[in-house]
């Protein structure tokens, strides 16, 4: 299954992967793109990942979320330029109860963020551009014409491995 796409998020076909009669909860959570930030406004956004280790962790993320909860996870992610208003990222986890679907949805969101090795570049309206990753903001970037000064030092490996209910490690 892959997690990061290039063309537009169908919300519909999401949701399909993870409906059913026995899930009577559904919770979806769609990330778009906002024209701000920090103050600041935003024209539009690139995203780029390292792709198999964002494939990697993604599939990891959607398995943990299964075995904690009795969900059932579908996760999308794009990646490119994207415009004001497009979605970006895409989860739709559903249950029998709708407990379980909310707890799995923001589970997997806050996870991707924390985790997965997906970079934004924010273009801005004066011309400027920023790297904002994985970690947080990597600085400002962007005298330059295409705004690829420097590097993208936000980007912190993450230890994974095996955790407990509770979110320890064991």
């Amino acid at each position: 299954m892959s997690y990061l796409v290039t063309d537009q998020i169908d919300v519909g076909a999401l949701l399909a992967l993870v409906q059913s009669p026995e899930r009577g909860g559904v919770a979806c959570f769609l990330g778009t793109v906002r024209n701000h930030h920090h103050g600041r406004e935003v024209v539009r956004l690139e995203y780029s990942a390292y792709g198999p280790m964002a494939e990697a962790e993604c599939g990891r993320i959607v398995a943990e979320a299964g075995s904690r909860w009795d969900v059932v996870v579908a996760l999308r992610h794009r990646i490119g330029e994207l415009d004001i208003g497009d979605t970006a990222v895409a989860i739709a986890a559903a249950s029998a109860h709708r407990d379980e679907a909310f707890l799995a949805c923001r589970y997997v969101i806050e996870e991707v963020k924390r985790r997965v090795p997906i970079w934004k570049r924010e273009m801005y309206a004066d011309g400027t551009a920023e790297w904002v990753g994985a970690g947080g903001e990597a600085g400002k970037r962007g005298s330059g014409e295409d705004g690829r000064q420097g590097s993208r030092e936000a980007y912190r490996p993450v230890e994974v491995g095996a955790r407990d209910s509770d979110g320890t490690r064991s």
